[in-house]
């Protein structure tokens, strides 16, 4: 039985939710991530102190008894953003970041941002404080193939806001091509990369019918691009890191109407150490998981220790959710059903 143990690791994106969602799930991250930046496209969009304040308050109530976990907030930009609410938010750390959502380009998004040039004065006040950028990189033109988003975003929008403004820290989230890749690899930027667009290409949409399990946002592509995903993570390079986009969804809805969101949080670790595994890259997997976001984000890494295991692991059709004792609803994790070969065996000193 092989072991690894690394540092405790961080999840540099993470949809946590409200309510009876957020305290059904809370506990899949913070058992085993030091911190996690949590995104701010909740029902009603983090867009003041105030509101960050609240929702940080909910999730750390609705944290474990001893829990050292550290939700870091984000605040959602739109056309109408507070300058001085941002950058007071960002000195007195209420808020980690900013994040920056094209309008309805996901999941709660229609209060984005529909024209980026108008926060270009914004972005230079993030540059001078030191405030990262966080970044959905698609464009949602009604024209645009929705498998050509990102590139598209990357050429009109991306590559004129890393010219004009060369020393903001921005991180392009959850990208899923190799175009993306040569990017920030060429940019001096950051990316996030997730377990599902390591796993899965756009066939897994379609696999005996139309697959809301495997649909999110932005969506798998070919092939090549996932291998080329697997080659980024996997380098060892310190413009990539875990960002996991778990996304929860109530099964009903997620069935119903599709909603756009995988939720991977049970089982993060487990899967992205089998992709490590697959591409005999187990020694930089602790780069990639615990070393280089904080070294991008210019924060301690975690002083705690986790150790992992390879032995059989066989994930869970269904997470409940559970009011009063009584389940209310499931949400289907990433990998249901399968058995995955690697196992979190806790926290060591």
């Amino acid at each position: 039985m092989k072991t690894l143990t690394i540092i405790k690791p961080d999840d540099w994106h993470l949809h946590l939710r409200e309510g009876l969602v957020l305290k059904n799930i809370i506990h899949f991250t913070s058992e085993y991530f030091g911190r996690a930046i949590v995104m701010p496209n909740t029902k009603s969009p983090i867009t003041s102190i105030n509101r960050a304040i609240s929702y940080k308050k909910s999730i750390v109530e609705a944290l474990p008894e001893s829990s050292k976990f550290e939700p870091l907030m984000t605040m959602y930009l739109t056309d109408e953003t507070d300058k001085a609410e941002l950058i007071n938010g960002f000195k007195n750390n209420v808020f980690f970041a900013a994040k920056l959502y094209p309008a309805n380009a996901t999941t709660n998004s229609s209060h984005g941002v529909r024209k980026i040039e108008n926060l270009y004065k914004i972005f230079e006040l993030m540059q001078d404080s030191g405030m990262p950028l966080l970044i959905h990189g698609e464009v949602t033109d009604s024209e645009v193939d929705v498998f050509d988003r990102e590139e598209v975003f990357i050429d009109k929008e991306l590559s004129q806001i890393t010219k004009r403004f060369p020393k903001l820290k921005i991180v392009l989230e959850h990208i899923t091509t190799s175009y993306a890749v040569n990017f920030v690899q060429e940019n001096n930027i950051g990316a996030t990369i997730t377990p599902h667009h390591l796993h899965i290409n756009r066939n897994a949409m379609f696999f005996g019918g139309l697959n809301s399990d495997f649909y999110c946002l932005p969506v798998a592509k070919r092939e090549n691009n996932r291998l080329a995903l697997r080659k980024a993570a996997t380098s060892g390079e310190k413009c990539f890191f875990l960002g996991t986009d778990s996304a929860p969804h109530l099964r009903k809805w997620k069935a119903f109407c599709g909603c756009a969101g995988i939720f991977n949080s049970p089982v993060a670790i487990e899967s992205y150490l089998t992709v490590f595994e697959e591409e005999d890259a187990l020694d930089n997997f602790e780069k990639f998981a615990s070393l280089n976001g904080p070294n991008f984000y210019n924060v301690p890494p975690n002083k705690e220790k986790l150790k992992l295991v390879s032995r059989p692991n066989k994930i869970k059709e269904y997470i409940d959710v559970v009011e009063e004792k009584n389940i209310v609803g499931q949400i289907k994790p990433f990998h249901a059903g399968e058995t995955l070969q690697w196992q979190v065996e806790g926290i060591v000193n």
